[in-house]
């Protein structure tokens, strides 16, 4: 039996400032989440809303201005910068690796203790219609989930079947909007909010 939260999220804060310091655009606010067993979250919202904030907070490629990432019960902030993706890991829209910049010096952080990612954030990936191609993605998202790891699948839905493939594989759901987070068990409950509904228009038709 696991004996600690794949991830814990606590009061993370993202706020960005102009070059001269002074503008701010806080895009994550005072945000928390535990999340204690593989499952697949999906994951919606606006256009700049952070969500790609929220992943790169999560591996660790971005800073926080406050709160923090525990993942597998190491601050992921923590973490060796070449280890991170050990514990998380972020792929960004046509499967991409994100990177990070480097802050501290290594002998300074702590190792992994994993040489396998935990979490896997898929950011807006591709669905090609063709070939298969859903189908082998879905499989590949059940695979993590039956070993036990966490998948977040954001998807920025533009037609019906990309719901369909939310509601299909994702056991929970997370909508962000003006940086602020809100949890639903099921697609059911997920849609009985006005902003996701507002959010998703005439796909629920």
């Amino acid at each position: 039996m696991q004996s600690e939260p794949v991830i814990q999220i606590r009061n993370l804060t993202k706020i960005y400032r102009d070059f001269w310091g002074r503008k701010k655009v806080r895009a994550l606010n005072s945000l928390s989440l535990d999340v204690n067993k593989g499952e697949v979250f999906g994951l919606l919202g606006p256009n700049g809303s952070g969500k790609t904030t929220l992943f790169e907070l999560i591996t660790g490629s971005n800073q926080p201005t406050a709160g923090e990432v525990m993942c597998m019960g190491k601050n992921i902030h923590d973490v060796r910068y070449r280890e991170r993706d050990r514990l998380a890991i972020h792929y960004h829209q046509s499967y991409q690796v994100r990177h990070f910049a480097k802050r501290k010096p290594a002998f300074m952080m702590q190792p992994a203790g994993s040489d396998y990612p935990m979490v896997h954030l898929f950011d807006e990936p591709q669905f090609n219609t063709q070939d298969g191609y859903i189908g082998f993605m879905l499989e590949f998202f059940q695979k993590l989930r039956s070993e036990g790891r966490l998948v977040f699948l954001c998807v920025h839905p533009n037609e019906r079947f990309h719901l369909e493939i939310l509601q299909e594989i994702c056991e929970q759901f997370i909508f962000v909007r003006h940086g602020q987070l809100s949890h639903a068990p099921d697609f059911e409950t997920l849609v009985t909010e006005e902003p996701v509904r507002e959010y998703l228009g005439e796909l629920l038709h």
